[in-house]
């Protein structure tokens, strides 16, 4: 016998598909994807006892795994969780449908905000002095601001390289640029424990890589040991690049 299939149906599956995605991306790039996995073997499990072999008493045992599991994962993964909600709000058409409503105008990141910081990148990498800057977006980094020293100054060339100077004793940290000034330095940033990273990339790198699969930030590296720049940005890494291709790339979303 036939169930009838209409339109609310096919989004329901669509939005389940959805929030699957995402929550496979989120585990993803936190390093528990296989957690992941066993939770869906587990719910799998769970409905095959339950309501197709109709198996009362494993059933049942199953159904109070599932409401004491719900509570465990909201403890164990709560700071996913609220990493998630945090991707939510900031999404920029949700942002774009909040500023429509208040009011209120995000202002684009233009040539000159960016040139100071490519010639600065550009400056360092000849000098081969190791920097890490992070711009941010859309999605807030107040946890990461919280982690160094603020400064909040105006994007300037001369300051970004005197601050990554080698004996200035905020040259090991990362640097945050945020709505259009140099909000911190010295921020701590957490590490990608991505496996597929080249060995030939360091530390730096992992740490660039790591706030770019968790925001929507631009992570600019300058190489300590061969004065290349490179960019972490969704997760991915822009190696090898010139003062054109820096410029291209962070004035992009």
């Amino acid at each position: 016998m036939f169930f009838a299939f209409g339109i609310k149906d096919l989004i329901d599956i669509l939005l389940v598909a959805l929030l699957l995605y995402y929550t496979y991306k989120l585990m993803k790039a936190s390093g528990s994807l296989n957690v992941f996995i066993g939770i869906l073997v587990f719910i799998l499990l769970w409905l095959v006892v339950s309501q197709v072999l109709e198996m009362k008493l494993l059933g049942s045992i199953f159904d109070k795994l599932v409401s004491v599991g719900v509570l465990a994962l909201i403890i164990l993964f709560q700071e996913e969780i609220r990493r998630f909600l945090l991707t939510l709000g900031s999404h920029r058409h949700i942002k774009k449908f909040v500023n429509f409503f208040t009011g209120n105008k995000q202002a684009d990141v233009t040539h000159e905000d960016i040139m100071p910081i490519v010639m600065a990148c550009v400056s360092m990498g000849r000098q081969k002095v190791g920097a890490l800057i992070v711009i941010e977006h859309d999605m807030p980094l107040d946890d990461v601001v919280r982690t160094g020293d603020v400064i909040d100054a105006n994007i300037n060339q001369r300051l970004i390289e005197n601050i990554f100077f080698k004996n200035s004793p905020l040259h090991d940290g990362a640097m945050v640029i945020s709505k259009k000034r140099i909000k911190a330095a010295g921020c701590i940033l957490p590490v990608s424990h991505n496996l597929d990273i080249p060995k030939e990339l360091g530390l730096r790198h992992r740490a660039a890589l790591g706030i770019s699969q968790v925001s929507d930030a631009h992570a600019i590296i300058v190489s300590e040991e061969t004065g290349g720049i490179s960019v972490a940005y969704k997760g991915q890494f822009h190696l090898r690049l010139n003062a054109e291709g820096l410029e291209s790339l962070l004035t992009k979303q």
